[in-house]
């Protein structure tokens, strides 16, 4: 398998300018996001405070930003890491069964701005899951619900379908659906998740729903979810000036860490972050060497 030098998790500002200027120090680099980088940024309808783009859309500078990142050679994997494990000398990034390895990881999520559901954090690993395809065996013929933010969470209900007993999809999202038939779409919005020792029930606006697990596929996961012992403080990771956070080899930059959630702000981060990873790396091979 190969390991790459640095692994980045996100595809905004801050992934990117940490992407570049770790290649052009001749570091492997795997960047992991979407096609349209940053939904935050091709929202912007005007951006008025980039150093250098006055006046630009928000499509127009990601438009930039690909430009700058193909000349590299660079590619985005468009794949969600569900979780990052420190495995001594490197990291193991996981999307459902697949791994990739990295020496360091660079944290560039941006802010989750939805709120887990009253009881979410309650149920974690006790009914309440954020990746479908690794645990859908477990809900074999069992009621499981899904609660989808994005159309990719489509297959991921599909797949489950297939093993559970019965599944319920919440989309959180106006759009055209393609589900198979056998799922239940509920358009309604959930509010709490309740149970004992598990998550036994789902409440709605108007309704409840019984049921043996829930999904709840969003369109990032939570930093504290994705990097198990990864510090925060006030919903943000905690850094250092250098961009360090309290696992060593594993840096964060952008929305992440904390305000202003500015673009350049970003930027500047994921510099920082790149050259602290690239520093790492360079002192670890001197050390192997001798």
């Amino acid at each position: 398998m190969e390991r790459y030098d640095i692994g980045i998790i996100g595809s905004g500002p801050a992934g990117l300018s940490a992407a570049i200027n770790a290649a052009i120090r001749n570091k492997r680099v795997i960047i992991f996001g979407n096609s349209d980088l940053s939904s935050k940024l091709v929202k912007a309808p005007r951006i008025n405070n980039y150093l250098g783009f006055k006046e630009i859309s928000g499509v127009e500078l990601k438009e930039n930003f690909l430009s700058h990142i193909n000349s590299l050679g660079l590619e985005i994997v468009n794949e969600r890491i569900n979780n990052v494990y420190a495995m001594g000398d490197y990291f193991a990034l996981m999307v459902n069964e697949k791994m990739y390895e990295a020496e360091t990881v660079i944290v560039a999520t941006g802010i989750e701005y939805t709120k887990p559901f009253k009881g979410e954090e309650q149920f974690v690993g006790k009914g309440v899951g954020y990746c479908a395809t690794c645990d859908a065996p477990l809900y074999k013929g069992k009621t499981v619900i899904v609660i989808g933010y994005n159309k990719e969470a489509e297959d991921e209900a599909n797949y489950v379908s297939e093993l559970a007993g019965k599944l319920y999809y919440i989309p959180m999202y106006k759009d055209e659906l393609n589900v198979n038939s056998s799922i239940e779409v509920v358009w309604d919005k959930p509010l709490e998740i309740i149970g004992v020792d598990s998550a036994e029930k789902l409440v709605l606006e108007n309704r409840e729903i019984e049921t043996d697990g829930i999904f709840v596929l969003r369109d990032s996961i939570s930093p504290g979810q994705l990097v198990p012992g990864l510090k925060i403080e006030e919903g943000h990771i905690a850094v250092d000036r250098l961009m360090k956070t309290n696992i060593e080899g594993c840096y964060a930059a952008g929305d992440c860490v904390g305000k202003p959630y500015q673009y350049i702000k970003a930027a500047g981060e994921g510099l920082i972050a790149a050259l602290s990873a690239t520093a790492y790396i360079d002192i670890k091979n001197r050390k192997n060497l001798k």
